[in-house]
């Protein structure tokens, strides 16, 4: 049976203009970007730190306008959404977990008044504290240990949990999560990443996982789209693009994820991708200045070609 479709991504691009008046550089953050995430699926976008994540997940949010293409949440174009009586509800349904806890909240507020307003906000519950004990037990916390402290009084790891708690209280049909376990040690990650496993699961709650983390994104994904200068160059489940990578950009990635094993070491440089602006002003593959197998066609706009049952922009497959 076909999933139903939560969120659809169509033709979407973000143009910015960076430098002076009389220098100005117009840089395309998001380029031509296609995906749809299911009902109780955990999609994930991956890919180096300026690829394009978080501007994707900001328009979804209503943080950024698209400089063309649509959103489609429920069927519905969220930019309409977001203007009118439904801009409530879509709040509600579409909850934010940030990177960096420390910024979600005010070190001068307790964070225990964040929760409060949520529930009474949304008009939740008339128990407001009932509810968040369920939230905060969700992330393996009470509501003792949180009421009445300001934020320095908790971990990273600790606030984050409260963030993702306080996301959990609206009961979110879709969570958007930007790099959430990047500030966390690696033992709150997979509690965190198990979280959205259960959540999935147990609640039928949609994620979209943004990350850099490749080994967090195969664990928790069933389907993932690695990006590269603002396109996704590959997208299908997480078993196949990550187990069997088919664009250069995704083989490099995998190859870059070190093994726990002393007779697997490096054998070759990993190169260090930089920002270059030219890649972003491309019209052919961006990868082409460091692709093994670059030909001159590649200078050329490059398909989406379906192999092996997922899209990959690559001119080697057609």
């Amino acid at each position: 049976m076909k999933q139903e479709i939560l969120l659809r991504v169509e033709n979407l691009n973000k143009v910015f203009t960076i430098g002076s008046i009389f220098s100005r550089v117009r840089i395309r953050a998001v380029n031509n970007v296609n995906f749809e995430i299911g009902n109780s699926e955990i999609f994930t976008l991956a890919g180096e730190s300026g690829s394009g994540k978080t501007t994707v997940a900001k328009i979804i949010l209503g943080f950024l306008e698209p400089t063309s293409g649509k959103i489609l949440y429920k069927g519905k174009d969220i930019s309409e959404l977001q203007k009118d009586r439904a801009k409530d509800l879509l709040r509600k349904e579409v909850q934010a977990v940030f990177q960096n806890p420390f910024e979600t909240f005010n070190p001068l507020r307790r964070v225990s008044n964040y929760l409060m307003e949520t529930v009474k906000n949304f008009g939740i519950s008339e128990r407001p504290e009932e509810v968040i004990e369920s939230a905060l037990n969700l992330v393996g916390l009470t509501w003792n240990e949180v009421k009445d402290k300001y934020p320095s009084e908790f971990s990273g790891g600790q606030l984050q949990r409260i963030s993702i708690a306080r996301s959990l209280l609206t009961n979110p049909t879709l969570l958007v999560a930007d790099e959430p376990v990047s500030m966390v040690d690696a033992s709150l990650r997979m509690s965190i990443v198990n979280l959205f496993k259960d959540l999935k699961e147990k609640r039928g709650v949609s994620v979209l996982y943004i990350t850099h983390d490749l080994a967090t994104a195969y664990y928790v994904s069933d389907r993932i789209a690695i990006m590269f200068r603002g396109e996704i160059v590959e997208i299908g489940s997480v078993e196949k693009v990550l187990m069997d990578p088919k664009h250069p950009y995704t083989m490099l990635l995998k190859e870059s994820i070190p093994e726990p094993d002393p007779k697997k070491k490096w054998t070759k440089d990993i190169k260090i991708l930089t920002l270059e602006e030219e890649e972003y002003q491309m019209k052919g593959c961006k990868f082409i200045s460091r692709c093994p197998y670059r030909m001159e066609k590649c200078k050329n706009p490059v398909p989406d070609v379906e192999v092996d049952d997922r899209l990959v922009k690559c001119y080697l497959y057609t």
